[in-house]
């Protein structure tokens, strides 16, 4: 006996229940949506600061919170798509790692001695 029951087909073209003008609110909706998406891309592109050939730093609010985002970004297509290796800092990270910065300086100089 199989462990499964199987599931009855249900055709896409069996759509008598759903109005005419439900199907244009959605599909409104989804264009929003992408609209959205595509705007809020553009404003986090024009604000990213470029540290090396593929390393940048952005300012951006996630969940509410306003993050300082170090990323390396990869060329996907001719668009540059955020990658896995970076960190996001909070506000109070941030100021942590600037007060920090003639810590860091000199202990680079001991090193590069």
């Amino acid at each position: 006996m199989p462990k499964h029951k199987s599931k009855a087909y249900v055709s896409d073209s069996d759509d008598s229940d759903i109005s005419d003008d439900e199907k244009a609110a959605k599909k409104r909706k989804m264009e929003k949506k992408k609209k959205q998406k595509a705007e809020r891309e553009e404003d986090e592109g024009s604000d990213m600061i470029q540290l090396s050939n593929k390393r940048y730093v952005s300012v951006r609010e996630f969940k509410g919170k306003c993050l300082i985002d170090i990323r390396e970004y990869y060329d996907a297509g001719g668009e540059l798509k955020p990658g896995k290796k970076g960190i996001s800092l909070t506000t109070d990270q941030w100021r942590r790692l600037k007060e920090a910065v003639d810590d860091i300086d000199e202990k680079i100089a001991d090193l590069d001695g």
